[in-house]
């Protein structure tokens, strides 16, 4: 509980009205994707920096557990309050403050929506690539605390590769200014990309600066659908290996297409073990050669139908059939565990091999799709968290998943993060030394431990090392 002294210096700080601790507004703020819930002990909404700086302050005076949340989307419990304490919510920190189309960046408040700032910058005829996809409704702040990706990253990369320059309020409550607005600096240390990613754990972003480039004259996008998987694959060794890189190559498994045909009834024939959907995108003239090219690549693996599209409506349609997958997931089981595995491109028709074995062996449906250009699958256990013992199944194939998926050179999250979901099974991926060097890092920016506690490091950890065997039902 926050003792009442503290209360009264929150309340102090944004006024009544924006600190609650009403038991309606702790549950909508207890839990975010992953569908793992802890209650805070109070939930706060700064509107300005000042005010995060003095939120900061009490919260290290009465040694309150801070637990920084944008729009709750992320699928590892990252923003999950697991320590009680105090939720502070950004999301009314939602301003674009200032479009530099000349020199192309931009600064915004974390609360921004993602896609909000995408179409700002487009009006301008600029581009922001990152798009994670909740990029509706995930805020600015979250993607960054997380660096998330999106079906983009293959050519533009992910949300560090924009972040230029950061402003984080760590405890006691002070304000820390990182990076800069120019495209070049080797002053120091890079503290803007230890930060990116950090999950919270840092310190509250409150600013940042982000890069922009030139939005795309032109976009093509194709749709081609494979009676193998493994032809899939080698269609996107062999796109790479041309020398072209698409701006998205997502891909979609046997069932993935079965389930979304089922519940979206698009008509997919029962032939098709798999589909890829790609989009090219530059100057006309050299998206049209390259769409041609990559048709042809498609045709020579023995792709049984190829469609193509330009135009806004055109693309849309296209991208309807991947974009109605998650909706139709939700429509097979009471609970998702979504994991993010990324392994190099020419090891993916091997560990797709592997998690149906894995599946098989341990009696449980799981459905992979993804972003096949940087090898980033999404690996879906269709479960009920209810079933205990069907739990500690899921539990078991997930370790042996993400045991086979660093075996491959791969890492066990490409843009879901840690979290707590993923913490037990960090040490599969992270050596004993590189943990605790990552600890006496948290240790220099929150001495308390009240940045968002409990989340990257394993349960156990001590700084003597962590094992990965703990279970993630632990947390509910």
């Amino acid at each position: 509980m926050i003792e009442r002294r503290a209360r009264e210096e929150f309340c102090n700080i944004t006024g009544k009205e924006r600190f609650s601790t009403y038991r309606e507004d702790l549950i909508t703020y207890s839990y975010d994707a992953a569908d793992i819930s802890y209650l805070p002990d109070a939930v706060i909404f700064p509107l300005t920096e000042d005010e995060i700086i003095k939120i900061v302050k009490t919260a290290s005076k009465y040694s309150i557990p801070i637990f920084p949340r944008g729009a709750g989307s992320g699928f590892t419990g990252g923003s999950v309050p697991i320590k009680g304490g105090l939720v502070v919510c950004l999301s009314k920190m939602d301003k674009i403050i200032n479009i530099d189309s000349e020199n192309l960046i931009v600064e915004v408040e974390p609360g921004v929506v993602t896609e909000k700032f995408q179409q700002e910058a487009e009006k301008r005829g600029l581009f922001y690539p990152p798009d994670p996809a909740s990029l509706k409704f995930s805020t600015i702040g979250g993607n960054i605390a997380e660096c998330s990706g999106g079906p983009r990253a293959v050519k533009y990369g992910v949300t560090r590769d924009y972040v230029l320059g950061l402003n984080l309020v760590i405890p006691p409550g002070k304000l820390i200014k990182t990076g800069v607005r120019t495209a070049k600096s080797v002053v120091g240390y890079d503290l803007t990309r230890l930060i990116t990613g950090s999950e919270g754990t840092l310190g509250i972003i409150t600013r940042a600066i982000l890069k922009l480039i030139p939005l795309p004259e032109s976009r093509i996008c194709l749709l081609a659908m494979f009676r193998s998987i493994e032809d899939s694959a080698q269609t996107v060794t062999d796109i790479i290996s041309s020398k072209i890189i698409p701006s998205t190559i997502e891909f979609m498994d046997e069932e993935s297409i079965v389930t979304v045909n089922k519940f979206m009834k698009f008509g997919i024939a029962k032939e098709c073990k798999a589909l890829l959907i790609m989009e090219i995108d530059g100057n006309k003239e050299e998206v049209e050669k390259k769409a041609k090219i990559i048709k042809e690549i498609c045709a020579t693996k023995n792709a049984y139908e190829i469609k193509m599209a330009s135009g806004k409506d055109a693309i849309d349609k296209l991208w309807k059939i991947r974009r109605s997958l998650s909706p139709a997931l939700g429509q097979l089981s009471p609970t998702k565990i979504n994991e993010d595995i990324t392994v190099p491109r020419t090891k993916i028709p091997e560990i797709l091999k592997k998690i149906y074995e894995i599946a098989k062996r341990h009696k449980l449906k799981i459905i992979c799709f993804g972003h096949a250009g940087d090898g980033n699958i999404h690996t879906n256990i269709m479960t009920d968290r209810n079933n205990e013992e069907e739990m500690e199944r899921v539990e078991k194939a997930v370790e042996e998943i993400f045991r086979e998926t660093v075996n491959m050179g791969g890492s066990i999250s490409g843009e879901h993060g840690i979290g707590i979901t993923k913490s037990p099974y960090i040490s599969l991926e992270i050596e004993k030394e590189e943990l605790n060097l990552m600890a006496r890092i948290k240790q220099a920016f929150d001495p308390q431990g009240i940045m968002n506690p409990g989340k990257i490091f394993p349960p156990d950890f001590n700084k003597d090392g962590a094992t990965p065997n703990q279970n993630r039902n632990s947390y509910k």
